[in-house]
């Protein structure tokens, strides 16, 4: 997790070479209000709204090895958007901290600033400081001897760079002094951490883009990412036109077999139609001559039908089905013609020219 601590420079002085040189309280104890979004305590069950409470204790503070780390580490102006290395150097060193001690509560640096830019800035009011610098959060509550409460340790604190900045953290008390008395006068500061938010591994700020994590400092894999989303979207193009122009085809394929249909049907309708009414007429020229008062408007052929067969048979074909009807008059009409003079009576005992008992034979059909 990179940090940033807000400090002072202190009583300015100037080298024959005109470098600025000075003393600066860096960072000390305690307890420290974060965001929660700063150090990652969403992940932890925070919310956006919280504030977590990070403790510095003093045997990490000045540890040995953290701070030999803050020696020899530039000066920048503004905190870079990326750790410091030998890499980026170059382009972000304005100056170096040439000592780090402890002094009482403090771990204090005695900082060079070479930049001419650098120290015209700071002589025009760009006098605040912050440290910029690594660590890991040790999560879990817990309460200092002092009876603070905390909600994660750092440790393993390691620096990589001091920048001067406009505004730290601390307010504006933590700047650079311009009047000192003997060059020996410190500004009261409590060094108050400010992380930077999303940053960690050096200052590599990462979010995903399309599924597929990004460092944001990292040129490359940010142009990768978005050359990803592209070939992605232009595949998906494509895969949506052909799938259009699938679908385009199936239509005009329904479309030539639906005007091929319509064209057949317009071709038989004349003769369906003929068929339709000679059947008809048949029907209605043997069901009159079983029948002669039967009324056939505005009835169906099978509504024909089953008056003629429920004529014929009475109750034994009340529940004839649609088929048995159709049965049953086929064998009741079998020898019916248009032109008879004589009426067949519709009883139970009426027989056909063979002989046979019409209603056994119905019977029949019905059971079987």
């Amino acid at each position: 997790m990179q940090f940033a601590d807000s400090l002072v420079l202190d009583a300015p002085k100037r080298t024959r070479d005109g470098f600025l040189a000075v003393r600066a309280k860096a960072a000390r104890a305690g307890v420290y209000d974060y965001g929660a979004t700063e150090v990652g305590g969403i992940e932890r069950g925070f919310k956006a709204s919280d504030t977590v409470k990070v403790y510095r204790p003093a045997d990490e503070v000045f540890a040995a090895d953290s701070v030999a780390s803050f020696l020899a580490k530039p000066v920048t102006n503004d905190h870079p958007a990326e750790a410091v290395t030998a890499d980026n150097w170059k382009q972000h060193a304005r100056g170096v901290n040439m000592g780090a001690l402890r002094d009482g509560d403090y771990l204090a640096f005695d900082l060079v600033i070479m930049d001419g830019a650098l120290i015209a800035d700071i002589d025009a009011g760009k006098r605040e400081l912050s440290n910029g610098y690594s660590c890991t959060l040790d999560w879990g509550a817990g309460v200092t001897d002092a009876g603070l409460k905390y909600d994660a340790i750092q440790r393993n604190i390691r620096g990589n760079h001091i920048a001067v900045v406009d505004k730290g953290r601390a307010g504006p008390e933590c700047q650079i002094q311009k009047d000192s008395i003997g060059g020996k006068r410190w500004s009261n500061c409590d060094a108050n951490p400010l992380a930077i938010s999303g940053l960690n591994e050096g200052y590599k700020m990462k979010i995903t883009l399309d599924g597929v994590q990004v460092t944001l400092t990292d040129a490359s894999e940010v142009q990768a990412a978005f050359d990803k989303i592209k070939a992605d979207a232009v595949a998906a193009s494509e895969s949506a036109t052909a799938a259009l122009a699938d679908e385009k085809a199936k239509v005009a394929t329904l479309t030539a077999e639906k005007t091929a249909l319509e064209a057949k049907v317009t071709a038989n309708d004349a003769v369906d139609l003929d068929k339709l009414v000679a059947d008809r007429a048949a029907l209605v020229a043997k069901a009159k001559s079983l029948k002669p008062d039967l009324v056939v408007d505005g009835k169906s052929a099978d509504e024909i039908r089953k008056e003629i067969v429920l004529a014929a048979l009475g109750d034994d074909a009340k529940d004839f089905d649609a088929a048995q009807i159709t049965a049953a008059f086929a064998v009741i009409s079998k020898d019916a013609k248009a032109d008879d003079k004589k009426v067949v009576p519709l009883n139970p005992t009426v027989r056909n020219t063979d002989g046979a008992d019409a209603v056994a034979t119905i019977r029949a059909a019905r059971y079987a």
